[in-house]
């Protein structure tokens, strides 16, 4: 079988170069633009506005890729899929019903031309009722109030229950609180689903780091055990990994089952919702309702670029696949994004992954108190950022003998890799500073025209590049769940006035996290330990005051 794991102790010096690589290039640009503003502010200027360009024709595409994803998102939820994917228990019926219908849109079209395929060979594809949608929901010491909704969403899905087997795993790490509520939710929804399991994933395993690969791995064992003892063949189950505060829209399982059966090359296929940080987004502080509406569009935009498109956050994929490449992995706190590259060179470059254009529903970053929702929100993102260490793994399986996938399509997708990572580091700094640099850094004596006019010149393309911004804030507006009755109208102000952070979100956050993660890697500080992300409600925040305010007294 397949090595697919990363390395734990010393790497080999190929490897440790690759670790290298991405910080001497994020912290290269940065200095290679400062000495170039002192000796050489003609060639600063020039090599500034290059990147900024870059940026600016991006953003372009961003704008554009923004109204197409919103406008799918949308359609998507429209549509009502429970009686799409039942069109497929009878399809060659329901082929001579849809057949006689006409319709422009392009979804009915494309559900029109796979019934015409499934109905020209029935007996090629699973039937619906075949299908089996197992969820394994994540936890560590998250209170009843945070879990609890996530499995209700799951209840409320227009899938039916009896096809939904549900498994609540749970870090033993996590202290005797979560076990009582996992325990309670058991006992509450055990006659819901067609099983309701409560797993303990156990502390101090070896070869695992601490984190949620090797809980929801600890579960996808336990789920492949239910199976064998159940008789339920692992090509009809679907797999989804949820984390304790994701809610799924309703028609979610519908819509991955109906892509499920649609799909010839099933197997090599996982399935990715548009993950939407809006949960409690009116509760949570501004800074963090940049970053998390942010998030949420960066995740649409993704779902329009599907060769682009990567595992992230909650998302699904069929167990026989899982059952081959032993799940996730153990050894990375990144492993939503990590499993995209397993699946790659596990399947010799045969996998991709399919968007689902409906949302999981997530939380934006609040703790109980202010600033530990700020420290909380940076380790988040630094975690995400250490998706760097998909560089290495990439590239010593791609650049050598172990080599199994196609060499310029894997190249491709290992330069974006490397693009994406770099670019998160380094462009927030070098458009929100360097304008002002080769002014303040250069010599009187050789400061020219040129360093006097960059920070005119930079503003003129960052207040056109703003455009973008306001199509982000509109659609926002839009998307927004309704404002609960405890807030007043100028939240709503607040809502828009939030993004002059921005600047300084993208900064203090999103480059400085991923040059902390990079930087950790480069100095072979590797981060083996999952921050879990505390999931505060209002209830927990007033929990907390009125605790802190009996230990005052």
């Amino acid at each position: 079988m397949i090595n697919l794991e990363l390395p734990l102790g010393k790497r080999t010096k190929l490897y440790r170069f690759f670790e290298i690589l991405p910080a001497f290039i994020s912290y290269g640009m940065i200095i290679a633009f400062i000495l170039l503003s002192i000796f050489w502010p003609l060639g600063a200027a020039v090599y500034l506005l290059l990147l900024i360009t870059t940026v600016f024709v991006k953003s372009i595409g961003i704008a554009y890729h923004t109204v197409r994803g919103h406008s799918r998102l949308v359609r998507a939820q429209r549509i009502d899929w429970h009686a799409r994917l039942m069109d497929f228990q009878s399809p060659v019926e329901a082929y001579k019903r849809v057949g006689a219908q006409s319709g422009k849109s392009f979804d009915f079209r494309a559900h029109k031309e796979n019934l015409r395929l499934i109905a020209a060979d029935p007996g090629s594809r699973p039937k619906p009722t075949d299908i089996y949608h197992a969820v394994i929901i994540a936890a560590y010491n998250e209170a009843y109030d945070v879990i609890q909704p996530t499995i209700e969403s799951v209840k409320n899905a227009t899938y039916d229950n009896e096809r939904i087997i549900l498994f609540l795993t749970y870090e033993q790490r996590g202290g005797t609180d979560i076990e009582a509520v996992a325990k309670r939710l058991q006992q509450e929804y055990s006659s819901t689903f067609s099983a309701f399991e409560i797993v303990m994933h156990p502390d101090d395993l070896p070869g695992e780091v601490v984190g949620k690969g090797p809980n929801i791995t600890y579960a996808g064992y336990e789920l492949q055990k239910w199976c064998d003892k159940n008789k339920l063949g692992y090509n009809n189950v679907i797999v989804t990994t949820l984390d304790s505060d994701n809610r799924p829209h309703p028609a979610y399982f519908d819509y991955v089952a109906y892509e499920y059966i649609a799909q010839d090359d099933r197997k090599h296929l996982s399935y990715q919702p548009v993950a939407l940080y809006f949960g409690n987004i009116w509760d949570a502080p501004a800074p963090m309702r940049v970053i998390a509406t942010g998030n949420s569009f960066w995740t649409i935009i993704s779902s329009m670029r599907p060769h682009t498109l990567r595992n992230f956050a909650a998302h699904s994929q069929p167990l026989d696949a899982l059952v081959e490449m032993d799940f996730w992995s153990k050894r990375s706190i990144v492993e939503d994004g990590h499993q995209y590259w397993r699946s790659y060179f596990y399947f010799g470059g045969n996998y991709s992954v399919l968007p689902i254009h409906v949302p999981v529903y997530q939380d934006a970053v609040m703790a109980d108190t202010l600033k530990k929702t700020l420290v909380t929100q940076f380790k988040q993102l630094r975690r995400w950022g250490y998706g760097v260490s998909d560089i290495p793994y990439v590239a010593t399986r791609l650049l050598t003998k172990q080599r199994n996938v196609p060499f310029w399509e894997g190249f491709a997708r290992f330069v974006r890799l490397v693009d994406s990572h770099v670019t998160l580091a380094t462009m927030a700094i070098l458009v929100a500073f360097g304008g002002w640099i080769p002014l303040i850094v250069s010599p009187v004596s050789s400061r020219s025209i040129t360093a006097h006019s960059l920070p005119v010149v930079v503003s003129h393309i960052q207040q056109i590049a703003m455009i973008g911004l306001f199509i982000t804030i509109l659609l926002m507006l839009k998307m927004l769940p309704p404002r609960p009755e405890r807030y007043k109208r100028r939240r709503t102000l607040f809502m828009v006035l939030q993004w002059f952070l921005m600047p300084v979100t993208s900064v203090c956050y999103s480059s400085l996290a991923s040059f902390n993660a990079q930087t950790h890697l480069a100095l072979g500080k590797y981060l083996d330990k999952f921050d879990v992300t505390d999931k505060a409600t209002l209830a927990s925040q007033e929990r907390a005051r009125q605790q802190k305010k009996r230990q005052k007294s």
